[in-house]
């Protein structure tokens, strides 16, 4: 199969061409359990790795591959693995590396769902996450010991919007033997991480991938640009026996498969374990999804840029969080890691309090109330009494949630409308 390198192509081409038995063109849901295997010398393959192939859908399917491998194209990685959500791809990214004892090393800007699982889920499990300002690289280096196994970010955190330094903190994390995993979620198409030297990639398929508001889902992406072998005291998960996989060392075991230790491992021993699976037909939406995001990505950006713009200009508000609006560093990363386009997230700060925040979003008519961002439709949220309001008041402003902060996913709708429907909020939020 041609293997394209345009993103509007890749959507709609990558890993599937028609059914061999039918000919039908769009991908079929495979809604099975399990596969026959062609014989007990195939069956023995299958389960040993000396050949990729189909057993139990809980770890693989013929549909959810389609989507691993588009997705996997789009962000210029090897591989990639399905999951049931996004929090279950971020919680198996870390956990393929991570165990009790160990530590990983987490921007501040994160998501308040993301920033609960570290700084709870994940510690009473025995992992460490300690949460450092991304505006200073050297900040992840000075929180590293002998028992940090991953860095952490957002490209574009969601709600600070801040770019993470994605090359800066790569470059000194390999140079230790640490894999930089960067949530890509609110930045499909117009964000190549991978370009900029991160080893492992995170999405939530919720939201832009998705793009109707349907179906949950998350993925991980595997660069195959890690040496784990390279790094066997930084990285005893992958070059030690497994003995929950016949003692297979993965950094050795999958070489003749190419450079997927990481996802290989996190499929066969996570995934299988804990059960977070891609059902077929969540994979089949996210295909619909994935073939118009391309499309769908330009025309949010364009319009967030037009929104953030237009409340720059109001008297009601204090404050616009959007790249294009960015001055110094902010604005610098913004250029070099949103090479094409500043996404569709616009956050900003009324005049006024939480009272307010909350008012305005209740007076919105076009825009729905929802807690998920990335949908072809418009959408709003108050964080500091929804998404954010688990956090304490010293957390939230870190994660820069002031009381008054609004957070809008701008979608395809007719620019004028959306700025109608904003306009009129304002009004009725400041009487």
């Amino acid at each position: 199969m041609t293997n394209y390198t345009k993103p509007e192509t890749i959507a709609l081409h990558t890993g599937w061409r028609a059914d061999p038995s039918t000919g039908s063109v769009a991908v079929p849901i495979h809604q099975t359990t399990s596969f026959q295997f062609d014989n007990s010398d195939h069956a023995a393959n299958l389960f040993s790795l000396s050949e990729l192939g189909n057993i139990y859908t809980r770890i693989m399917n013929p549909t959810t591959d389609v989507l691993e491998k588009r997705i996997a194209q789009l962000e210029g990685g090897v591989a990639a693995l399905a999951t049931a959500s996004g929090q279950s791809a971020t919680a198996i990214a870390i956990q393929n590396i991570a165990k009790s004892g160990d530590n990983i090393v987490s921007s501040t800007d994160v998501y308040g769902g993301t920033w609960n699982l570290f700084a709870n889920t994940l510690k009473d499990q025995g992992i460490e996450v300690r949460f450092v300002d991304p505006s200073e690289p050297n900040n992840f280096l000075d929180a590293t010991d002998e028992n940090t196994r991953a860095y952490f970010g957002e490209t574009l955190p969601n709600p600070k919007l801040n770019i993470f330094p994605i090359k800066e903190v790569a470059d000194k994390g390999k140079k230790l033997g640490i894999p930089l995993i960067i949530d890509n979620t609110a930045s499909p198409i117009i964000s190549k991480p991978i370009q900029h030297g991160a080893s492992i990639i995170v999405h939530s398929t919720t939201k832009y991938i998705g793009g109707h508001g349907t179906s949950i889902g998350g993925i991980i992406i595997d660069s195959g640009n890690f040496n784990w072998e390279d790094f066997k005291e930084r990285q005893p998960l992958l070059n030690n026996p497994d003995p929950s996989y016949h003692g297979a060392i993965w950094a050795e075991a999958v070489k003749p498969l190419g450079p997927i230790a990481y996802i290989l491992k996190a499929r066969v021993t996570l995934l299988r374990d804990l059960g977070a699976a891609m059902s077929p037909f969540n994979a089949f939406q996210f295909i619909q999804g994935l073939e118009t995001l391309p499309l769908r990505i330009n025309e949010q950006c364009k319009n967030a840029k037009l929104v953030a713009e237009y409340l720059a200009s109001s008297k009601l508000v204090r404050k616009v969080i959007y790249p294009s609006l960015f001055t110094g560093k902010n604005k610098e990363r913004a250029d070099i890691y949103l090479d094409k386009g500043f996404g569709a997230l616009v956050g900003f700060e009324l005049n006024g309090d939480i009272k307010t925040g909350k008012k305005f979003v209740d007076s919105l008519q076009l825009f729905y109330h929802v807690a998920n961002i990335g949908d072809s439709r418009s959408l709003a949220i108050h964080p500091a009494s929804t998404t954010h309001s688990q956090l304490s008041e010293e957390d939230k402003l870190r994660a820069g949630v002031s009381n008054s902060y609004v957070r809008l996913s701008i979608g395809i709708e007719h620019i004028d409308d959306i700025l109608n429907d904003i306009n009129n909020a304002l009004e009725k939020a400041n009487k």
